[in-house]
């Protein structure tokens, strides 16, 4: 028809190979930064450390920029189960057992069919500035936060203040987070539906039995588990 505009058959794919790219770049970066430089060794051992933990700083941060025109094409939790895999943390679906961790492997049908219940983010990059891609979760049921070096209060501070995740989150296990204090884990008591909170390996935690009292009065059907020695 006159007028009509052709779609660019590349575009559709654009946005695969770009992520593609990301993965294959990152993985061939870390193998060059993990093998022996020879004569140079003592010059990498001066200068890698800071350099490696520059550089991936600013890839996590990359990974954690949110997609807000991803948002509105795919669903929020298409686009979230995205940005979660990208940065190494897994999710489930409602009416699934199987966790999902391969980005390349993500189902695909219809957007109302896969629903993230669940999300295990043991070990992975995900950052505060990420967490716009909860706010339109409506079934997280469970969240396990586990050795996340870039969980802080201020995560903590913004997922409690997610109204869907008032109303939905059951579940909650903060374990082996270094930057976590009491002022992260006081904000837990905004979440109103909590039925199981396990907390372990937290050493900045300061005034547990204080802090484990506010929560224990703001949430009493809550189970609170805690290994905190």
């Amino acid at each position: 028809m006159a007028g009509r505009k052709e779609r660019n058959p590349a575009s559709s794919s654009l946005r695969t190979v770009s992520l593609n790219t990301w993965f294959s770049f990152r993985k061939s970066t870390k193998m060059l930064f993990s093998k022996s430089a020879g004569s140079f060794r003592n010059l990498r051992i001066m200068h890698s450390h800071v350099g490696r933990r520059s550089f991936w700083g600013w890839l996590n941060a990359v990974f954690n920029k949110v997609d807000y025109d991803r948002i509105k094409a795919v669903g929020p939790d298409k686009a979230a189960s995205e940005w979660l895999l990208r940065c190494g943390a897994s999710v489930r679906y409602k009416g699934f057992d199987k966790w999902q961790k391969d980005y390349n492997h993500l189902p695909t049908g219809p957007l109302e069919k896969f629903k993230i219940q669940g999300i295990d983010a043991t070990e992975s990059c995900i950052m505060h500035t990420g967490f716009d891609y909860l706010d339109y979760l409506e079934h997280v049921e469970e969240i396990k936060f586990q050795m996340c070096i870039y969980i802080q209060d201020e995560c903590l501070e913004r997922l409690c203040k997610i109204e869907n995740l008032q109303k939905s989150l059951q579940w909650l296990e903060i374990i082996s987070c270094g930057n976590v204090t009491d002022r992260g884990i006081i904000t837990l008591h905004l979440l109103n539906n909590l039925r199981y909170l396990f907390l372990s390996d937290l050493p900045g935690i300061e005034e547990k039995e204080k802090t484990l009292q506010v929560l224990r009065r703001a949430l009493p059907a809550c189970e609170i588990k805690v290994d905190l020695d």
